[in-house]
C-alpha cells in the first residue's frame, strides 16, 4: 500500500510541477481571481440567495447546494485532519501564487465547494449556462493547483466529495 501511495504522490507532484512552470503572467492574474468564485464567503452567500428566492424551484436547487456544500465541506475537514498532507513544495524558482488557507492540502475544499454549488444550480439553468456553471467550477479546482496551493489528485479529492455531496442530498430531498 504504502508504495502505491509513494508512486501516486510523485505523479501528482510531477503533473503539478508542469502546470506551475508553464505560467504565464496574464493567466496568473486570471487565476487569481476565479480561484475567489470557490471562497466559503462566495458559494455560501450564492447558496444563501438560492434558498431565499421567490421561485420554488431555485429554492430547492439552492437546498441541493446546501446539502451538496455541508456534505462536501464535512468530507474536506475530516479527510484534512485525517490524512494531513502537507501543501505542495514547488520547483525551484517557483512560489505559490495565493496564500493556501491553512496547512494541509488534500482534498482541495473550492474544488469541492465550487461544484457542489455548481452541480445544485444544474436543475434551474439552461444547458448552456450549466456548462458554462459547471466549466467555471472546474477551472476553480484547476486554478488551486496553477496556484500552487493544491496537488491534482487533491482537486480531483474535492470534486468526488461535491459528487458524493450533491448525490446525498439528492437522495435526502426525495
Amino acid at each position: 500500500m504504502t508504495a502505491w501511495i509513494i508512486r501516486l504522490h510523485s505523479h501528482d507532484e510531477r503533473a503539478l510541477h508542469a502546470l506551475v512552470l508553464r505560467r504565464r503572467r496574464p493567466l496568473d492574474t486570471a487565476m487569481r481571481a476565479v480561484t475567489h468564485a470557490g471562497d466559503a464567503w462566495a458559494t455560501i452567500a450564492l447558496t444563501v440567495v438560492l434558498l431565499l428566492a421567490p421561485d420554488g424551484r431555485v429554492r430547492a436547487a439552492g437546498a441541493l447546494a446546501a446539502w451538496a456544500l455541508v456534505l462536501s465541506h464535512l468530507g474536506v475537514h475530516v479527510l484534512k485532519r485525517t490524512v494531513s498532507r502537507a501543501r505542495p513544495s514547488m520547483p525551484v524558482g517557483c512560489s505559490a501564487l495565493v496564500h493556501a488557507p491553512d496547512r494541509f492540502s488534500f482534498p482541495s475544499g473550492h474544488a469541492a465547494a465550487s461544484l457542489s454549488v455548481a452541480l445544485g444550480l444544474l436543475s434551474i439553468v439552461s444547458v448552456p449556462v450549466g456548462v458554462a456553471v459547471i466549466a467555471l467550477a472546474l477551472v476553480v479546482g484547476i486554478s488551486r493547483c496553477y496556484l500552487g496551493v493544491h496537488y491534482p489528485g487533491d482537486v480531483v479529492a474535492g470534486w468526488a466529495l461535491a459528487l458524493l455531496g450533491h448525490l446525498a442530498g439528492t437522495a435526502l430531498l426525495g
